[in-house]
């Protein structure tokens, strides 16, 4: 990692722990307390805490113009930043989205949409609605490697993160504290309940906690839409397609409209905020990443209303492009941001214990 992010991170960590106004903020805090000396684990460990709501920052009295100089929201920032692109696998890959994410993220998806195009190809074998373009075993192959290389992927960047923060030996009852306050979305609610000052210094305001919340549940509602599709074909004999009412176009409908809506909230929050509380650096692709995940959402609920007309194929070969570009791309995302607040989280319930 990069020596003078960390070094500037220990510089204002020292400062806030002696002052300890902010003590009762979030979960930065009191971790933060607990320490007398800022290892570069802990100090990762207390960047992927923030979710840098920066109500911190405006109720600080040694932010700029005095001496201290402090922005712990941005220093956090840049630790975190750079703790996933040297603990992503590979690290080239997490290293290029970031500086490139927009760019990478448009010619994935235009890419792997142009692939989906000419699989036409392979037929369908008489299969019934989007199988008549592309055959459900076909599918089949594409999309399963491309869903446990994320899993693998994830998995020994986690790893390497526990290590690298020095936690204690994992145990069930903290994870289930990590998942309750995950869901939660508690830390977002700001130091004091009221919201946090994302978007603006004077108004505590719950919308970035709520544009969170519909796409994570969005996404979640999206993924189980897949599994009972899944479970309906394989163990059922019900392949698709579905009718409206049925319970994979319930889930993925009302998943896709919650992380449209999401994705578009965040984006309108993150244009709005003060970029120089955040990492700068990643700014593009943070924007590139929602982006991605918005479109996924959007080109499903525009494929199910139009999959009747004539332009379906294209519609699905552009749709299933993106969904692979998101799958492919996740672990060098902002969508990892979740799996490592999440074990951050947990760290800090066995350090609590």
């Amino acid at each position: 990692m990069q020596t003078e992010l960390l070094q500037e991170a220990r510089r204002q960590a020292e400062i806030c722990n002696a002052c300890r106004y902010c003590e009762g903020y979030c979960s930065v805090f009191p971790a933060l307390h607990a320490e007398r000396a800022f290892s570069d684990g802990a100090l990762t460990q207390l960047a992927n805490l923030c979710h840098n709501c920066r109500g911190c920052y405006y109720a600080c009295q040694y932010t700029a113009p005095h001496e201290f100089d402090l922005n712990l929201p941005q220093a956090l920032a840049n630790v975190r930043q750079d703790s996933w692109e040297d603990l992503a696998f590979p690290r080239a890959a997490g290293q290029a989205f970031h500086k490139n994410g927009a760019l990478i993220a448009v010619a994935t998806v235009l890419g792997f949409a142009l692939m989906f195009w000419a699989a036409r190809a392979l037929g369908s074998n008489g299969g019934e609605g989007f199988y008549a373009v592309l055959s459900h075993n076909a599918m089949v192959a594409i999309f399963l490697p491309a869903f446990v290389f994320p899993l693998i992927s994830i998995g020994v960047s986690l790893r390497r993160y526990w290590k690298r923060v020095g936690a204690k030996p994992l145990k069930a009852a903290h994870v289930i504290k990590a998942l309750q306050e995950a869901a939660k979305l508690k830390n977002l609610k700001g130091g004091h309940g009221d919201g946090c000052n994302f978007e603006d210094e004077d108004r505590f305001s719950h919308a970035r906690r709520m544009a969170h919340h519909a796409v994570m549940y969005g996404f979640l509602l999206c993924f189980a839409s897949t599994s009972v599709a899944t479970v309906m074909h394989y163990l059922f004999a019900m392949p698709a397609p579905y009718g409206l009412i049925s319970l994979p176009k319930l889930l993925g409908i009302s998943g896709g409209v919650l992380m449209v809506a999401g994705c578009i909230e965040m984006i309108r929050l993150k244009l709005r905020s003060d970029r120089n509380l955040g990492a700068n650096a990643a700014f593009g692709g943070e924007v590139a990443f929602v982006g991605l995940l918005g479109f996924v959402g959007f080109s499903g609920l525009t494929l199910y209303v139009l999959g009747q007309s004539t332009i379906m194929p294209a519609l699905l070969a552009i749709h299933l492009g993106a969904v692979l570009a998101f799958f492919l791309l996740m672990p060098f995302t902002k969508m990892a941001h979740g799996f490592y607040r999440l074990t951050a989280l947990t760290a800090d319930a066995a350090q609590r214990e």
